[in-house]
Formats: C-alpha cells, structure tokens, sequence
C-alpha cells in the first residue's frame, strides 16, 4: 500500500485543479466528434479505451517509466534523450503544442513549489522543449513517488480529461460520464500492465502507430468550431 504522505502527493499531482491546463486538449477526440466517429456515450467510451490500450499503453506510458527511472538515477542524458525522442513522434502541432505547454507549466510548478532538491529542478528547466512526460515524471521522483503509482495515476488523469471533453463536446451527461470513468478503472491497470512489459525489453518496444489519431488531430487545428486548442 501506498504510503499516506506520497499518496497525498499524488492526488495533488493528479488532481484536475493542478493549473498546467489539461482540461484545455481533447487531443483528437473533438474531431472524432465532428466526423461522427464518436457520437454518443458508447462510442466515446471506445474512443478513451483504445487509446489507452492502443496508443497510450504502447509508447507514452512505457517511455514515461524510462523517464522516472531516468530521473530517479538522475540519468540527466538519458533524461534528455527520451524528452527529445517524445517530442519528436508528436506527429502534428497540436499533439506538439499540449506536451510543450503543459510540461511547460508544470516544470514551472516544480520550481515554485520547490519540490525534490536544487540538483533536480535545475536539470529540469534546460530541458526545452519541455515535454509533459519528463515534467510528470520530475515531479514524482521529487515527490517520492513509485514508478507504478505514478504511472496510474498519470494515465487515470489522462483518462479523466478524456471523459470530462466528451461530456462538454458530445454532450454527455455527468451520470454517463462517472460511470464511463469507473470503467476505465480495469483499462487503466491493463495499460500499466502492458507498459510495464514493453518498458522491461531491450531494446524498449515502444510504437507510435496509431494514424486515425494523427488525422483527426490536423483536422482539428482548421475544424470550424472548437471548444478545445489547437
């Protein structure tokens, strides 16, 4: 069991109110919308569940781990080296633009809030771009968080913000959506899970295929109407 002091910082990690503005992407999902792809509770919960499974299990979450054990040995090279290879396989501007603005913000954080030690929090401001990844996984190890907690939670927020567009832009009600994202409690575990894995091979097996994700986001960037950036 977690201890109760690094479970409090990770609520506070994950928490919707952390201000790095996670609430402001639908990374594609909005687009999934307006082609019809996604068009009620049903399809959106699939939408979140594939990703998750699909793209999120198979390259970002298993770098994630790479990163926080990077971190926890202040592996500042390797750090750097993973940092730059996520923001390089962000296939369009939007995908490019949240990692950046978020990492951004929330590396910010880090130094105000003073957490982890100056060695740290030093490494982590050259990193430029910042990507929400290394910034995320910063935070834990300056926190004193594992590396299998952190990932949870990281991945559950990610699911959070998924539901939380969907019941603004499909529309969804609040009921669906709480249930939408008690479901996705068991697909969350299965992501880790398979991260886990991927993460343990040599070399990391991690892929970044996941086209219908690209389009619908360089779709988004010129959709006519949007409620999230772009």
């Amino acid at each position: 069991m977690t201890p109760l002091r690094q479970l409090i910082s990770l609520l506070h990690l994950a928490s919707p109110a952390l201000p790095i503005g996670g609430f402001s992407y639908s990374q594609g999902l909005e687009t999934a919308i307006d082609s019809g792809c996604v068009r009620d509770a049903n399809t959106a919960e699939r939408w979140i569940r594939d990703n998750l499974l699909h793209v999120q299990s198979q390259c970002e979450a298993p770098l994630w781990l790479l990163l926080h054990r990077c971190w926890k040995s202040m592996d500042v090279d390797g750090v750097r080296a993973w940092n730059d290879w996520f923001h390089a396989t962000r296939e369009t501007s939007e995908l490019r633009l949240e990692t950046e603005q978020m990492g951004w913000s929330l590396a910010k954080l880090v130094g105000q809030m003073e957490w982890g030690d100056k060695v740290l929090r030093e490494h982590l401001v050259t990193l430029s771009p910042i990507c929400l990844p290394a910034a995320f996984t910063a935070a834990c190890v300056a926190l004193d968080i594992d590396e299998r907690d952190g990932l949870v939670a990281y991945c559950f927020n990610w699911a959070e913000n998924q539901v939380a567009a969907a019941i603004k832009a499909v529309p969804i009600g609040q009921v669906a959506g709480q249930h939408m994202l008690r479901r996705m409690h068991d697909v969350v575990l299965a992501a880790v899970d398979e991260a886990i894995q991927r993460a343990a091979e040599t070399p990391p097996r991690l892929s970044t295929f996941s086209p219908m994700l690209g389009l619908l986001s360089s779709r988004h960037e010129t959709q006519y109407s949007r409620l999230f950036r772009s």
